[in-house]
């Protein structure tokens, strides 16, 4: 990446982008948060600039910075990718950790964080603005869709499908084939074995509904 990056997000996630993006040799313009209580600090010697929607940092993103939204608050991210398509025109870039697998044969959307060695396997899709923790697995043919959240050590098994707005916490298993509807929310250390249906919250092993 020649340009670079404006982090949008000062909390656990946007550090944890600073870090991937600072390991691949990337420059971090900055951070921006509507934090104010942030403002003015310091990780390293990248500072948090000031709020979201400063239209001052934003007119820098698409002509002399690229962008990268590190919320975990799924609303708030589609808010901040919604902006910077429609006022910026541009689309956020990838952060992906240098000891993160991603098969030349797999295909993969813009705006992701992968990170420490999570795997995509060939053949896999994953959306836009998902999030993939350390030490997940998807699997070859499991397809995740935009702004989907795999929490660390989570396996999602081949054909496994995961639709928009997923959550998968901590350390879960989806069994081959199984599909989590939109929206669902699996809790930590499930075995899915069965379709989830759109909104549910599952848990357990095998999982059920709560």
């Amino acid at each position: 990446m020649e340009n670079p990056v404006l982090i949008f997000g000062a909390g656990s996630l946007g550090l944890t982008a600073l870090d991937l993006f600072q390991r691949n040799s990337v420059v971090v313009y900055g951070l921006l948060d509507d934090n104010k209580e942030l403002h003015g600090q310091e990780f390293g010697a990248v500072s948090v600039l000031g709020e979201t929607d400063d239209d001052g940092f934003l007119k820098l993103v698409g002509n002399k910075c690229e962008a990268f939204v590190a919320i975990g608050d799924t609303r708030v991210r589609k808010r901040l990718v919604k902006l910077l398509n429609e006022r910026r025109k541009v689309q956020p870039v990838n952060a992906i950790h240098d000891t993160a697998t991603v098969s030349t044969l797999a295909v993969i959307g813009h705006g992701n964080l992968v990170a420490a060695r999570a795997v995509i396997n060939p053949f896999a899709e994953v959306g836009q603005h998902c999030i993939i923790q350390a030490g997940a697995i998807i699997e070859s043919r499991a397809k995740v869709s935009d702004y989907v959240m795999v929490g660390t050590g989570s396996i999602l098994n081949s054909d496994a499908v995961v639709e928009e707005g997923a959550f998968i916490g901590t350390g879960v298993t989806v069994i081959a084939g199984v599909k989590i509807g939109k929206n669902a929310r699996i809790g930590a250390g499930s075995v899915v074995v069965e379709d989830v249906i759109a909104g549910a919250t599952v848990f357990g092993n095998p999982a059920k509904k709560m």
